[in-house]
C-alpha cells in the first residue's frame, strides 16, 4: 500500500492500517524478557566481525558474494539456546560496582536474537568509505594514511545516526511509515520462534523454512561452482555467435538482455535485493520504467547515434576516448594530483555509453522527482507531523504498546553523536588536507546535503522497499566549487550521501525494533557498537588485502583467472574520474558533450506534477495513485553495476510472488511468503561459503565453457560505428 492517496487518510484501528504489516506483525508483547544480555554482546560482537571480514574479502572478487544477516541469524539460534542451557546462572558482579549480570539469565529469547541479528546487519552492510581507500591505493597508485582511512571509515557510518535521530518520529513511529523489507525478517523471527501446530495436510512456518533453505543450499552448487554461466543465460547469443547487433540486443550481461533469464537466485536479488520484500505496486514501477528506459530510450539513442553512441558499447560502466579506447586517467593528472587542462585537450573528451549517459541525466530527474514528489504527495502529512509531534493521528497498536511499555531514546543521545562526529569529521579533513583534499567547509555543506534529503528519501524507501539515488546531486555541487580533485569529490559524496543512507538503514533497524517490541534504548546501544566495531574491521580486513594482494584491482597485471578484480570499486572509480577529475563543467557543463542531459531536472519535476493532477482529477482511478515517479524514473538507478538479466528475473518473481500469489492465495502468502525469501537468501550464503572454502580458495575448477559467470557474448561490447577499430571486435567497413 502507497501512502500517497487522494483520498484523504485511513482511520487506524487498533492494528496497523497496512494488509502485509497485519499479517505478519505480531500485537503483543512481554517486556519483562531479558534483552541486553551477556549472549547478545558475545554472540553479535562475533557475528558482527565474522561477517565484516568475509563481505570484504568477497568485495574485492570478480563475483562479489554478500552474505546477509539472514545467514547469521539461523547460525546464532542454535548457539544462543546452547548458552542457555550450559552458561551458568549465577549472578557475577563488576569489580568495584555494585553492578550485577548474568551469564544465563534463562531461555535464550526472540528479543536478544534480534539484537543479534541487528549487530550481524552492521557487519553484513558493508562499509562505502573503503571504496576511497582502495581507488586512491589500487587505481591511482598513491598513498593514504591508515589513521586518515579509518576516521573516514568511522565517521561517515555514525554521522547518519544524528540525522536518524532527528527525523524518527515521522519515519518509524508513524503506522504509514510500514518498512516492507522488515517484513522478511519479522516472518523469520516467528517461524524461528513461534510455537505452532502444524496445519492438516500442510507444514509449520518453520518446516517449510528448514525445507527451502535445504533446496535453496544444495540447488546453489550449480551457478556457484558447477555452472556458472546459468547466472546469464542469453540465447541470442547462442543462435549468432557473429552478430555485432544480435548480441547487443539478446546480451543480459553487457546488452538489452532481450531473451535472456538466469536459474540462480543471487542474480534475483543480488543488486535489488529481494523481490518478494517489496510490495506490488513498487515492483510495477520499477519494471514499467525498466521496459521504457530500455527497451524504447535506449535503443533509439543508440541507433539514431546520439553522442556518437555507436563509437561505444551500448551497455557498459567504463569511460572511453573519442577512438572508443579506454580512457587512462593518469594522462590527465599532475604530479600532486590535480588535473591537466592542457594534457585532457591533447589526449582526449571523456565519453560514456549510451546507457551510462543516459543514466546520469535520469539520475538528475530521479533527484529533481523525489523532491517534487514528496511535497506534493507527503507535504501535508510531513507539515501535520511536525506541528503535532507529540499526537497520535498516524499511531498503531505497535507505536502504542512501545510508547506504553518503553522508555524512548533521549534526544540528545543523537545530538551528541552528531556532534562529536561533525568534530571528528571536520578535523580529519584539515588535518589531512593534502592527502584527502577536501576543506572543511566541505563536511559542513555535505552534512546539509545528507539532513536535507534523510527525509524524502526516507519517505520513499519506508514506503516502496527502493531507495532512490542521490550521490549524483554531492558528485556536482562539488565537482563544481572544487573541481580537478578526485579525492576530495568521493569524500564529499561519502559524507553528503552515505550518511544519509546509513541514517535510512539506522531508521529501518529501529523500525524493526518497533515491529519486534524492542527497548528502544538496547536498540540505539547495538546499533552503535555494531557499526563502531564493523566500521574498524572491514577497515583493517580492507587494508590488509590491499597491502598483501599484489595488483590487485588491475586484471590486466593480474595472473590469468585472478579473482582480484574489484568491480564495484571501478565503477566507483571511474566516476571519481568523471566527475572529480574531468568535473562536470567539461561533461555536462557549458564545455560539455553531454549537456543536454541537464533538462532531465526539468523532466523531473514535472512528472510527479502530472500524476498529482491525475490524482487529483480522477481520485476513484486507484492505479494513478500507485504511479509512483521518483521510482519508476529512477528504476535503473542500480545500473551499472546491475544488468538487464538481473532486473528480468527481479521482476518475474516479484509478479509471480506479490501480484498472482498474493491475489489468489493470501493465505498462504501471509505465512509462507517472506520465509521463502529468507530461506532462498540464507541457503546461497551458506553454500557461497562452503564453496569458497573448501573448493575455489585451493584453486579448484572443472574448467569447462559453463564454469564462466559469463553469458558468452563476446561482441555485445564492441561498436558498431564504422572505421572503429576495438581488440577483438569486427571493424564496420564505412
Amino acid at each position: 500500500m502507497d501512502p500517497a492517496t487522494c483520498s484523504g487518510e485511513e482511520k487506524i484501528k487498533d492494528q496497523s492500517p497496512i494488509e502485509e504489516v497485519a499479517l505478519t506483525v505480531p500485537t503483543t508483547d512481554d517486556p519483562t524478557l531479558p534483552v541486553l544480555t551477556f549472549r547478545v554482546w558475545f554472540l553479535g560482537v562475533i557475528s558482527c566481525i565474522i561477517l565484516a571480514v568475509a563481505n570484504q574479502f568477497f568485495m574485492f572478487k570478480s563475483n562479489p558474494l554478500t552474505i546477509s544477516g539472514y545467514s547469521a541469524q539461523i547460525a546464532v539460534l542454535p548457539l544462543g539456546h546452547l548458552m542457555a542451557a550450559t552458561l551458568p546462572t549465577k549472578r557475577m558482579r563488576f569489580p568495584c560496582t555494585n553492578w550485577h549480570f548474568s551469564l544465563n539469565p534463562g531461555p535464550f529469547n526472540i528479543k536478544e536474537h534480534v539484537l543479534i541479528t541487528i549487530f550481524s546487519n552492521a557487519g553484513a552492510g558493508g562499509v562505502y568509505a573503503i571504496s576511497i581507500l582502495t581507488i586512491i591505493k589500487a587505481f591511482y597508485r598513491r598513498q593514504i594514511s591508515s589513521l586518515a582511512a579509518w576516521l573516514l571509515s568511522v565517521t561517515t557510518q555514525v554521522l547518519g545516526f544524528g540525522w536518524a535521530g532527528i527525523f524518527r518520529k515521522i519515519l518509524v513511529e508513524a503506522s504509514y511509515m510500514w518498512w516492507p523489507g522488515n517484513l522478511v525478517q519479522v516472518s523469520l523471527f516467528r517461524a524461528l520462534h513461534d510455537d505452532e501446530e502444524r496445519p492438516k495436510g500442510g507444514l509449520t512456518r518453520m518446516q517449510f523454512f528448514v525445507i527451502v533453505l535445504i533446496a535453496s543450499f544444495s540447488y546453489y552448487l550449480v551457478p556457484n561452482f558447477l555452472f556458472p554461466s546459468v547466472a546469464a543465460l542469453s540465447v541470442a547469443c547462442w543462435i549468432s555467435k557473429s552478430s555485432v547487433t544480435t548480441q547487443q540486443i539478446g546480451s543480459g550481461l553487457k546488452g538489452l538482455g532481450i531473451g535472456s533469464f538466469a536459474l540462480d537466485w543471487a542474480v534475483v536479488s543480488s543488486y535489488l535485493r529481494s523481490p518478494l520484500a517489496t510490495p506490488w505496486f513498487a515492483i510495477a514501477n520499477v519494471m514499467i520504467g525498466f521496459i521504457i528506459i530500455m527497451y524504447v530510450i535506449i535503443p533509439i539513442a543508440y541507433w539514431t547515434n546520439i553522442y556518437n553512441a555507436k563509437t561505444f558499447p551500448i551497455f557498459s560502466p567504463d569511460i572511453f576516448t573519442d577512438d572508443g579506447q579506454r580512457y587512462n586517467s593518469s594522462m590527465v593528472l599532475t604530479s600532486n594530483f590535480g588535473f591537466d587542462g592542457e594534457a585532457y585537450e591533447k589526449y582526449s573528451k571523456l565519453h560514456m555509453s549510451i546507457f551510462f549517459a543516459f543514466t546520469y541525466g535520469l539520475s538528475f530527474a530521479t533527484l529533481s522527482a523525489t523532491i517534487s514528489h514528496v511535497l506534493l504527495f507527503h507535504g501535508k502529512y510531513i507539515w501535520q507531523n511536525t506541528k503535532a509531534s507529540l499526537g497520535d493521528e498516524h499511531v498503531d497498536v505497535h507505536t502504542r504498546l512501545m510508547r506504553e511499555n518503553y522508555n524512548a531514546v533521549p534526544q540528545s543521545w543523537f545530538m551528541t553523536i552528531l556532534v562529536l562526529t561533525i568534530g571528528v569529521a571536520i578535523a580529519t579533513c584539515a588535518w589531512f588536507e593534502q592527502q584527502l583534499q577536501l576543506p572543511w567547509w566541505g563536511v559542513l555543506l555535505a552534512c546539509a546535503l545528507a539532513v536535507a534529503f534523510t527525509l524524502p528519501i526516507g519517505i520513499i524507501t519506508a514506503t516502496t522497499n527502493m531507495t532512490p539515488g542521490m550521490k549524483i546531486m554531492n558528485e556536482y555541487i562539488i565537482g563544481y566549487l572544487f573541481p580537478g580533485r578526485p579525492v576530495a569529490n568521493v569524500i564529499f559524496k561519502t559524507y553528503g550521501y552515505i550518511t544519509m543512507v546509513q541514517a535510512i538503514t539506522f531508521l529501518s533497524d529501529f523500525k524493526l525494533g518497533h515491529y519486534m517490541k524492542i527497548p528502544p534504548r538496547s536498540m540505539f546501544v547495538v546499533q552503535v557498537a555494531g557499526t563502531l566495531v564493523a566500521a574498524s574491521v572491514y577497515f583493517g580486513t580492507a587494508w590488509w588485502l590491499l597491502e598483501s594482494v599484489e595488483n590487485i584491482c588491475s586484471p590486466e597485471l593480474l595472473p590469468q583467472g585472478s579473482p582480484w578484480t574489484c568491480p564495484y570499486d571501478r565503477v566507483f572509480y571511474n566516476a571519481s574520474v568523471i566527475w572529480g577529475v574531468v568535473g562536470p563543467k567539461r561533461i555536462f557543463g557549458s564545455l560539455g558533450l553531454y549537456r543536454n542531459l541537464n533538462w532531465f531536472f526539468l523532466v523531473g519535476v514535472t512528472a510527479p506534477l502530472m500524476v498529482w493532477v491525475l490524482c487529483k482529477n480522477f481520485p476513484e482511478a486507484k492505479w494513478v495513485r500507485r504511479i509512483n515517479m521518483p521510482v519508476l524514473i529512477g528504476a535503473t538507478n542500480m545500473m551499472p553495476p546491475a544488468t538487464a538479466v538481473n532486473f528480468i528475473c527481479w521482476g518475474t518473481f516479484g509478479f509471480i510472488f506479490n501480484y498472482l500469489i498474493f491475489k489468489r492465495n493470501k493465505k498462504w502468502w501471509s505465512r509462507h511468503n517472506y520465509v521463502f525469501s529468507a530461506a532462498m537468501d540464507a541457503g546461497v550464503a551458506f553454500m557461497g561459503l562452503l564453496c569458497y572454502f573448501a573448493l575455489q580458495m585451493n584453486g579448484r575448477s572443472l574448467n569447462w565453457w559453463g564454469e564462466a559467470v559469463d553469458d558468452h557474448c563476446h561482441l555485445a561490447t564492441c561498436p558498431t560505428q564504422p572505421g572503429i577499430v576495438v581488440h577483438g571486435c569486427p571493424v564496420v567497413q564505412p
